[in-house]
Order: C-alpha cells, then sequence, then structure tokens
C-alpha cells in the first residue's frame, strides 16, 4: 500500500512537482509522460531526483490507443519504447486508458488479441499493463467492459485499473463493483465530484475534486476495493481545471490530507480491512466558540471597544501581565489585544486590526493539534509568561491562530489564571446575545478548498452545498461548514476580484481573515430594540427589498413594517424562519451580524447576501472608501 499522487494535478516543472509531493508526505507518484518530455534532463536523472526524495514512481501514464490501430506495428514500437522509459525509471507498471480513436468495423476478438501481444511483451520485460476504461474512448467506455477484457486476455501482466470518478459519477454504488473481477486490479485512482445528472464526458474537465470535496461514496468504493484484497496503491487523480492556478504545496498538502483521511475513515470503520495506512488521532470533536481575539492598536481599540459596547458587552477582566482585555455577553467572549509584544502585535503589523486568533472548545486539545500536526498544519508556540497557560495551538487561515480549549486539565480556567476582574462599574443591561452562531472567513476563491479541507480533515465538521453570492460588482462563492451538532458553524467566502466588497476586505487586510462574526439573539426584536438604545451602528437596508419580502413571503404588514423600520433582513424555509440584523463596516471592512434562528432554520440566508453586499457597497461610496 502506498499514498500517491498524479504529477498532472500539480502545476510547475518535474523537479518542483516531485518535491512538493515527498514534502507533502506521499511515498509514490504517477508520473505524467508530458512531464518526462518536457524535462531537459535524462530518465536517469529524474530517477535520481525521485529516489533522492524518497519517493518511488508507482506507474507511468497516460498510453492511449493502443488496440485496434490500422497500423498496429507503429502502436507497438511506441508500447516498447515507454516500456524501455519505464526501465530506466525505475517503474513496473504502464497506465494504458481505453483507445479514443480505432480502425473503422474493429471487432472484439480483435481488441483482445491487441491486447493479449501487448501484455505478452510487458509479461518478457517483467513489467506489467494497467487497463482503464474511459468514458469518452470508442469501444471501452465502463468498467465493467475493462474487467471482461483483461480476463478475456488471461495474463498476470495485464490487469485493472479504475478511477472512482469514473465508476461513481455516472449514478452507479461501489456495490456494483462486485461485478467486477477484483482479483486483477492493479491501480485505483480516487477523484470525487458532485452528484449531477449529466454526461460524465461533461463533469472530468470542471468536477474532478479532491475525496471529501464532492458527494462521491468514496468511503465505500474504497471499502468494496480493499474487501476484495487489494493492497495496491491509493492515488489522488487528476483534477479539474481551476487547480492549476494553486501552488504545487498547496495542491499536495491538500491531496494528502484528504487522501489520508479518507483511507483513516475507512480503516476505523473497519478495523480488519487491513489497509495499512499510518493511524491518525481522533477528529477534534468541536463543542463551539470559547473566544474571538482581536489585534489592535490603541485608534482600532478605541473603535472595536465602542462598537462592543453598543452591543451591550461589558469589559469585566484584564490580563495579568499585558494590555487584554476579555469582554462578555452571555457566552461569548470577545479578547481585545493592544499589547505591543507577542503574535497579536506581529499580526496587527501584517494586517492591521484583525481577528488574529480563534478558541475553540473541544474535547481534546492535545489531541487535536496532533491530528493536525499529523496531516500537515503547522503547530503554533509563543513564549508563556509567568503564571501564563500553555495552550495548545496550530496555525489558521491567513497566518491567524487557533487555540483549543478542553476541560481535561487546567485550560478551561485560563480566564480565572490569566486575567483579573475588573472594578464594579455601571451595570451593562445585556442585549440577549447568546453565543456566536457562525463565523465568516473571506479567502481568495483559489484557497477555499485547501481551507474546507484543513478543517474538515482537522475537525468533526460537514460541509454544505457551495452558494454563489451576487455582489454588485462580481460573484463571491460562500461554503458553510458545521459541527454536526451545530455548536460550531464557518462560513468560507471566496473572492475572486479586487472590486466585490470581500476583495476590497482582502486587500485592505493583506490576505485571508475573519470578515465578520453572527451572535446568536432568542429574540432578535427585542435584541433590536435594545441596540437602539446603545447606539448600534446598523447597516440600512433599501425600502424596495420590504415590498419585495412583503410579496414574495405574504408576510403580515405590521411584522414587514417593523423589520424596515429595524433594517432587519428575513428569510423562510417552509416553517423555519430566518432574521438578520448587520452591523456598519468598520477597520477594514469588518462587520458583525445578530440572528435569531426560529423552528430550526439551519441556512445563513444566502439570499439576502446581495442586498446586504448591496448596502455595504452603497455605504462605502457614500463614505468616500475606496471601491478598487
Amino acid at each position: 500500500m502506498s499514498l500517491c499522487i498524479s504529477t498532472t494535478s500539480i502545476p510547475g516543472d518535474l523537479p518542483t512537482k516531485l518535491r512538493a509531493i515527498a514534502s507533502a508526505g506521499f511515498d509514490s507518484v504517477e508520473l505524467h509522460d508530458p512531464d518526462f518530455t518536457g524535462f531537459h534532463g535524462t530518465a536517469g536523472e529524474v530517477r535520481e531526483i525521485i529516489s533522492g526524495l524518497g519517493l518511488k514512481v508507482a506507474l507511468l501514464k497516460p498510453f492511449h490507443d493502443l488496440e485496434g490501430q490500422a497500423d498496429q506495428q507503429v502502436a507497438f514500437d511506441r508500447l516498447e519504447a515507454k516500456f524501455d522509459l519505464m526501465e530506466a525509471l525505475g517503474t513496473k507498471m504502464l497506465l494504458v486508458g481505453s483507445a479514443r480513436t480505432m480502425q473503422t468495423g474493429i471487432e472484439r476478438d480483435s481488441i483482445v488479441e491487441d491486447l493479449s501481444n501487448a501484455a505478452d511483451r510487458a509479461q518478457r520485460r517483467g513489467l506489467k499493463i494497467a487497463y482503464l476504461a474511459l468514458p469518452w474512448a470508442q469501444a471501452t467506455t465502463h468498467d465493467l467492459q475493462a474487467s471482461e477484457l483483461v480476463e478475456a486476455v488471461g495474463s498476470d501482466s495485464f490487469g485493472l485499473a479504475l478511477n472512482s470518478f469514473f465508476s461513481l459519477a455516472g449514478g452507479r454504488r461501489p456495490a456494483d463493483l462486485r461485478d467486477l473481477d477484483l482479483s486483477a486490479l492493479f491501480h485505483v485512482q480516487l477523484s470525487d465530484a458532485p452528484r449531477l445528472d449529466t454526461d460524465i464526458r461533461m463533469l472530468k474537465r470542471h468536477f474532478g475534486l479532491l475525496p471529501g470535496l464532492g458527494r462521491l461514496n468514496l468511503s465505500g468504493f474504497v471499502k468494496v476495493l480493499a474487501r476484495s484484497g487489494y493492497r495496491g496503491p491509493w492515488s489522488i487523480a487528476r483534477l479539474n481545471e481551476q487547480d492549476q492556478e494553486v501552488r504545487a504545496e498547496q495542491i499536495t498538502r491538500d491531496g494528502y490530507r484528504a487522501l489520508a483521511t479518507l483511507l483513516d475513515d475507512v480503516s476505523g470503520s473497519e478495523p480488519g480491512l487491513g489497509l495499512g495506512t499510518p493511524t491518525l488521532p481522533d477528529r477534534g470533536h468541536v463543542r463551539g466558540f470559547e473566544f474571538i481575539e482581536f489585534a489592535t492598536d490603541d485608534k482600532s481599540h478605541r473603535l472595536l471597544a465602542g462598537i462592543l459596547q453598543s452591543l451591550c458587552f461589558r469589559m469585566e477582566r484584564r490580563h495579568v501581565s499585558k494590555s487584554v482585555e476579555l469582554w462578555r455577553q452571555g457566552a461569548i467572549n470577545i479578547v481585545i489585544n493592544s499589547d505591543q509584544t507577542g503574535f497579536a502585535h506581529s499580526a496587527f503589523l501584517s494586517h492591521g486590526p484583525c481577528v488574529c486568533d480563534v478558541g475553540m472548545r473541544v474535547d481534546d486539545a492535545s489531541q487535536t493539534v496532533a491530528r493536525a500536526t499529523e496531516l500537515g498544519t503547522e503547530p503554533f508556540t509563543q513564549a508563556v509568561g509567568t503564571g501564563e497557560l500553555e495552550i495548545p495551538a496550530i496555525r489558521g487561515v491567513g497566518g491567524s491562530v487557533v487555540h483549543f480549549i478542553d476541560e481535561k486539565s487546567d485550560l478551561h480556567r485560563v480566564w480565572d489564571i490569566e486575567f483579573e476582574p475588573v472594578k464594579k462599574t455601571a451595570a451593562t443591561r445585556p442585549a440577549g446575545l447568546r453565543r456566536v452562531d457562525h463565523v465568516a472567513q473571506t479567502m481568495a476563491s483559489s484557497e477555499m478548498r485547501s481551507w474546507a479541507i484543513y478543517y474538515m480533515t482537522t475537525f468533526d465538521m460537514r460541509k454544505c452545498e457551495i452558494v454563489d453570492v451576487a455582489d454588485p460588482a462580481g460573484v463571491v462563492r460562500s461554503q458553510a461548514l458545521e459541527s454536526p451538532e451545530g455548536e460550531l458553524r464557518l462560513n468560507l467566502n471566496g473572492a475572486a476580484g479586487h472590486r466585490t466588497f470581500a476583495g476590497s476586505f482582502l486587500a485592505d487586510q493583506f490576505g485571508a481573515g475573519v470578515q465578520h462574526i453572527a451572535f446568536l439573539s432568542d429574540d432578535i426584536f427585542e435584541t433590536s430594540s435594545i441596540l437602539d438604545a446603545a447606539g448600534f451602528p446598523r447597516l440600512e437596508m433599501p425600502r424596495n427589498y420590504y415590498e419585495d419580502l412583503k410579496a414574495r413571503f405574504g408576510l403580515d404588514k405590521d411584522l414587514v413594517a417593523a423589520m424596515r423600520a429595524a433594517s432587519i433582513l428575513y428569510d423562510r424555509n417552509g416553517d423555519m424562519e430566518y432574521f438578520q440584523i448587520y452591523s456598519r463596516p468598520i477597520f477594514n471592512g469588518f462587520f458583525f451580524e445578530i440572528v435569531e434562528r426560529r423552528s430550526g432554520y439551519q441556512g445563513y440566508g444566502a439570499s439576502n447576501a446581495p442586498i446586504r453586499l448591496a448596502a455595504q457597497m452603497r455605504l462605502q461610496r457614500a463614505e468616500g472608501m475606496p471601491l478598487r
């Protein structure tokens, strides 16, 4: 068993690809023939590079149009040349895709004869051929046909290759693989895809995804093959064209996380399979947000403290030795760090005022960090002062940090150990904000996949469907991730250009980060009334929105009037309802949100996002802020 990835999935020249593959943790590669032919060096030099990185070549690929050709001498001369190259590279396997072009009137017996000839040639040289059915081929377009051909050839040197995308994306189930002769399975490629009722030949170009990002039953696919006795490489196949925009290191890191997690999940659900993969610590079971920390200077501290006061938070504690404050309401802990030392200060110097740190409540903090680091995430440490706790942490989105709090040690007592209460001041009436409902992180669209995999492989979180949100200046892609109980929710927003509101945030902050935080209220109208009295700077919504709302949902006119007066947005799904209030943006386009969920509403008001974005852009123009 080995963890493998195709060089076709990775941008850059061949040495760059190979270094990234080795660094990510893979032990073998599918070497794409054009990657070699485009390399200025010999096969021996490539073999030396691969060996020096601790890798091996699982197979050379691809070889097309072997069977059914008008001039078989040319086809087999090409095959022998590839055999020579394989021997020089040190690999014994060649991936042969079913022919895309064949001579007119070719019979199955002729195809078997050609493939048998190829198998005999491979056997004489101690090599093997893995035969893959291609949906766009002329004759052999699916697994069962390929399996029947392998059986007809009947050679130990000629076996089957499977690609999960080709096997499952057309609507077939993993159980259908039992119709194949899996004893002759040589190689397995893993690729995910959405569940769409369309021609798989159209899907491949656009929807070759890493495991876990699509909707295919890859766990079932792996189980069926492992139960049959397959012990060969598990390989990440070619990905869609959009991934060519991503750095080699990022793709290989994401690929390793996705592949190792898939195989670990399968091994954990059925320990007797004997996959032979390294056992990972369990995913972190997240119980919610323990704290959200802002890095500020004196000016942005005053701005943030002012808006927290308007949200009816109260500053309750100060750090015993640093310029760090704890603001609280309900189960929400907001930390303002304006100290001139440490990580928060360096984050401020790099990004300006920003969310620099997020604390998550988990069952086992050390185990969560152990899993993350085994999957390639960088752990985070910094000097700990006298009396301070060493809280386990890893790097997060945009260079931020994620700390973990559990109840197995004193970690959950951090507020008592490191902070002291402030002197009593006038009581602040709470606004009914109970907890953090969700946190939205904005990043370049090319980074979305990477951070989705980061969260789903490190923590016990599920993904929701990606939604395209219409911004007045473009489109922003949004994907929600949630813990099973909904205690922790994240929205990942991918910005493609600087002119969108999300893109402007990225440019102003000099990178990805938290753009807004949503707080949960049990009664948004009562909360709104209290916020009015506290001087909360809410984002005003257009009157036209409410006229449309009344007609779309058939709402009572008094309810619509109340929402219009308070700039409350509304969504409904069946009997489930959702209400939203937004603050005006503060530094770098950051803002707060207040939400109420009724009758189990699980979404995020996606239909309201264009209204909110238009209001934010209108405010930017009115205040003379650059729209880039």
